[in-house]
């Protein structure tokens, strides 16, 4: 299936937003106190890009509180897990800087592309990544990551060698340096950040 071309969409603000940013930071669930206090802990560790998913009234306010403790210092913040068009308005109202969804919506991806958020769909075969792409798209969500595993990605190179992706789901300290050898521009971690162990490692990770 093709689109037109006036119904085409782009997402090319996340060559800007992910440009040098290996890493960004997944919080689900957490409430608005320890959200921020996990979100100053990855910017202060260099992660400056950070995703809140939007699954409930609570989250949408640690969101938009996230937002407002990243914004004197210009930190990034999307809103995840949108899968409606009332969360891409509730994204939109609560400042988020993007969206991303576990799936691919093409309705979801126009609206919070009207909204003035880059979408960033979910995708986990070649049919969704070929429909992603024919409609705009170059940055996508590979998810689950960790189930797909790095030879996917590479796999992925040969027939969308334009595709930027980022992976979510099950990633740490001790695969995303395979993901990201694997052709990865980003990963998604988020339970790693409460690890001190794992923090080392996210580091290294960041250097240039």
């Amino acid at each position: 299936m093709t689109e037109s071309t006036d119904s085409a969409v782009t997402n090319a603000e996340f060559d800007r937003i992910f440009a040098g940013r290996p890493i960004m930071a997944l919080f689900r669930g957490l409430g608005a106190e320890r959200s921020v206090e996990l979100a100053r802990k990855a910017w202060d560790l260099g992660i400056e890009v950070v995703e809140l998913p939007i699954q409930s009234g609570a989250d949408v306010e640690a969101l938009a509180a996230v937002v407002d403790a990243g914004r004197e210092d210009g930190r990034i913040v999307g809103a995840g897990t949108v899968v409606s068009l009332r969360q891409v308005a509730l994204a939109a109202s609560a400042g988020a800087a993007f969206t991303v969804s576990p799936g691919f919506d093409a309705d979801v991806v126009r609206a919070s592309a009207a909204a003035g958020l880059p979408p960033l769909p979910g995708v986990a075969t070649a049919t969704e990544v070929q429909a992603a792409m024919a409609l705009g798209l170059t940055w996508l969500k590979a998810f689950p990551a960790s189930v797909l595993g790095p030879g996917w990605f590479r796999a992925m190179a040969g027939p969308f060698p334009a595709a930027r992706f980022v992976a979510t789901g099950g990633m740490d300290a001790s695969n995303a340096g395979a993901f990201l050898d694997a052709g990865v521009r980003t990963v998604a971690v988020g339970s790693a950040l409460e690890d001190p162990a794992q923090l080392p490692a996210l580091a290294a990770l960041l250097a240039p």
